[in-house]
């Protein structure tokens, strides 16, 4: 059975960590372009996945892969993201409703996040409680505070989406995730000058 205490504890700490971190922001800029449904499966499938690794296997996923390929994946994967949102025109969008994706756009909003988040503080954090507490109740907790994260970041980009014109909101997505692509080569280059 799973102790409802370790899952409030999971749930407490992971909150706190992701609030407004970049996966929430991303969701965010995500869902005021496409489909809000599609965004909160693949977020909260790479999620589960993480999760699932982090309290399993550890930080051994971080440690097999170098940390170097990684940057460079999230990297390429934000500034694709980024150089595609500036190419948006008004019309593509129909004006105020989502970019209809196609049937591609939930496994590329999880392998998205999933580059992004590998290694991050919450999966470091969740391998410590997991270390001291029930496995499942952790990743429960953490699964269920990243859908929070995820649901709350794609309800603002919904609102953002009705309140202002979409040619601008495709322009501070792009943004968004050029911003995201340079603090991630930035990391990058830290990494390769050590």
């Amino acid at each position: 059975m799973i102790d409802a205490a370790n899952v409030l504890n999971s749930l407490v700490l992971v909150l706190g960590a992701e609030f407004g971190d970049k996966s929430q922001l991303v969701c965010m800029a995500l869902a005021a372009r496409y489909r809000a449904m599609p965004v909160v499966v693949g977020a909260l499938l790479a999620f589960a996945v993480l999760n699932l690794l982090a309290v399993t296997a550890g930080a051994a996923v971080a440690a097999w892969l170098p940390q170097w390929l990684i940057l460079v994946v999230v990297t390429a994967l934000f500034l694709v993201f980024g150089l595609l949102a500036f190419n948006e025109s008004d019309e593509d969008g129909g004006g105020d409703a989502p970019v209809q994706a196609g049937r591609y756009l939930i496994a590329s909003v999880a392998g998205l996040i999933f580059m992004a988040e590998l290694g991050d503080k919450t999966q470091l954090a969740m391998v410590g409680l997991a270390g001291v507490n029930d496995a499942a109740a952790v990743w429960l907790g953490g699964t269920l505070a990243l859908l929070i994260t995820t649901v709350s970041g794609v309800w603002a980009g919904r609102v953002l989406l009705q309140r202002l014109p979409m040619a601008m909101i495709h322009k501070a997505g792009g943004v968004l995730f050029l911003v995201f692509a340079g603090w991630s080569g930035w990391q990058l280059l830290l990494l390769l000058s050590v």
